[in-house]
């Protein structure tokens, strides 16, 4: 199964850092971001996992729950979490799933369905493919995947940034350009005439013919 933004995020039951949890039961009715690691005690996936846990406030404020995913037991994930705290100075405060049976990692398509049933024995390369990061709006869709190398430590501000960009275009009729922040002008999308540009926006500019910008709208 390949999973595509619309999708509706598998659902499934698992141990995690603070007990068993239902993963649609989990998100409630809010935005939720579920990011995968290849292996516990792996350097990049430790400062990512602290600088999380660091941004975990930003994430709160826009209704965004952080759940990471490592394909290890819980029991090791336990252990792991001194050495984030030591190597980022940040506590988790957030669950982390452990999946040694290799079944959410198959379920979300990091893994083939034939690549066994136990983490034992995997090395960080095995699993070099269960870097994703998932952003799941309240309706359980998937609103955003990204997928990185074992190499590249993951840039949370940029899906900060996204996030901010999704709950603002999901409200407003709107779409926001390359390498937009929040305040910065948007985008009116085709669906809008330019007589009710207006009357949502008021003024508005037009760069082309199908590109036209207005102010950020308010909340």
């Amino acid at each position: 199964m390949s999973l595509r933004i619309n999708d509706i995020a598998p659902d499934f039951s698992a141990e995690t850092t603070q007990g068993t949890i239902k993963f649609h039961e989990w998100i409630g009715d809010g935005w939720a971001i579920l990011f995968s690691h290849p292996k516990n005690f792996t350097p990049v996936c430790t400062t990512e996992l602290g600088t999380m846990a660091g941004l975990e406030g930003e994430f709160k404020k826009r209704n965004v729950k952080i759940i990471g995913i490592s394909v290890d037991p819980v029991a090791s994930h336990d252990k792991w979490q001194a050495d984030i705290k030591t190597a980022t100075g940040h506590t988790m405060n957030y669950p982390l799933i452990g999946d040694k049976d290799l079944k959410v990692a198959k379920l979300y398509d990091m893994l083939p369905g034939g690549a066994g049933e136990t983490s034992e024995g995997r090395t960080p390369a095995d699993n070099a493919t269960v870097r994703s990061v998932y952003v799941i709006g309240p309706d359980k869709k998937i609103k955003l995947v990204l997928t990185y190398p074992m190499t590249t430590g993951r840039n949370f501000d940029e899906i900060l940034r996204a996030v901010d960009s999704m709950q603002l275009t999901a409200k407003h009729q709107v779409a926001t350009p390359a390498n937009w922040k929040q305040g910065e002008d948007v985008i009116i999308t085709a669906a809008v005439s330019n007589e009710d540009a207006i009357k949502r926006f008021g003024a508005y500019e037009t760069i082309l013919p199908y590109l036209r910008k207005t102010k950020q709208p308010s909340a």
